[in-house]
């Protein structure tokens, strides 16, 4: 009897928790169907909702509910994408997303010629994972412009710096010659001095200083020789820079005209999950649209 009694009881154990699985997925699922996105998100993270959307803790125990759709979150975020996307037209008009598999969408910045691959939109969390070492040049050149530079003009004052010493090696090969020729003759005279034994170390330290000199203008010599190359891979590495630094002005324009000033485009990044869950409310599955590159 015991042994039935308790067999009853965890079969009612598991049942309920078989029904509330089930009830979460038919609450998932209907709200799917009628397009309630905003709910699809609470459904998918109750604890993040409350937090940020109710400002207080949950109410419900956590019950890891929401690890029953973990599989199909890549279907879940293409669901959701389209609204959301719409959305970020309007508050970041400067970004492009492509879906390069399902659910999973790269960030753009801007339209122009050579734009940059951005990072990722995690839509499921309503976030931007942006790329962090093209993030920071971003930020960076913001900062340097207080002190009137961009982003590389140290880097392009260093390269021109080493082309300038090139050419001159190249402008002073006449010059370079014409020591070479005296430093010889000058050789070719210690060789031949014959002193008394006590001058023999001062005759060798000449012929070293000589030897060091010539060795010197050889070296100089060879740098000469490949500064054409040299100067040439430098042009190119200017040009480089020189683009990144103009693309990096059109996305500095770009946030100012959204945003006035890169803080408040920060701060609302920060914000993006209360700011579009709460602009989801009273929304119905026949609003919003698309802005996705083909």
């Amino acid at each position: 009897m015991e042994n039935q009694e308790q067999q009853t009881s965890a079969a009612n154990v598991l049942t309920q928790a078989i029904a509330t699985k089930l009830d979460y997925l038919s609450t998932l699922q209907a709200a799917v169907q009628r397009g309630d996105d905003r709910q699809v998100y609470e459904l998918l993270d109750r604890a993040r909702y409350y937090q940020e959307i109710k400002q207080t803790r949950a109410k419900r125990s956590v019950n890891h509910l929401e690890e029953l759709v973990d599989n199909i979150h890549p279907q879940i975020s293409h669901y959701l994408s389209d609204r959301l996307i719409d959305y970020l037209g309007h508050i970041y008009p400067f970004f492009y997303y492509e879906e390069y598999t399902t659910g999973r969408f790269h960030i753009y910045f801007g339209n122009w010629w050579d734009r940059r691959l951005f990072g990722e939109l995690d839509v499921v969390n309503v976030q931007f994972n942006f790329d962090q070492t093209e993030f920071d040049k971003l930020r960076r050149s913001f900062e340097l412009e207080a002190h009137h530079q961009r982003l590389n003009t140290a880097k392009i004052e260093a390269i021109s710096s080493e082309s300038e010493k090139l050419q001159k090696l190249m402008d002073a090969q006449p010059v370079r010659d014409n020591e070479k020729t005296k430093l010889r003759e000058q050789l070719k005279e210690n060789s031949q001095k014959s002193g008394m034994p006590w001058e023999s170390g001062k005759i060798k330290d000449e012929r070293q200083g000589i030897i060091d000199q010539l060795t010197k203008l050889a070296d100089e010599d060879e740098q000469a020789l490949n500064a054409h190359k040299t100067i040439k891979a430098n042009d190119d590495q200017i040009l480089v820079l020189s683009k990144e630094d103009t693309i990096l002005n059109y996305e500095k324009q770009s946030i100012r005209e959204a945003f006035d000033d890169f803080e408040h485009f920060q701060a609302r990044n920060q914000s993006l999950y209360a700011d579009y869950l709460n602009s989801l409310v009273g929304k119905s599955s026949s609003e919003g649209g698309v802005n996705v590159d083909d």
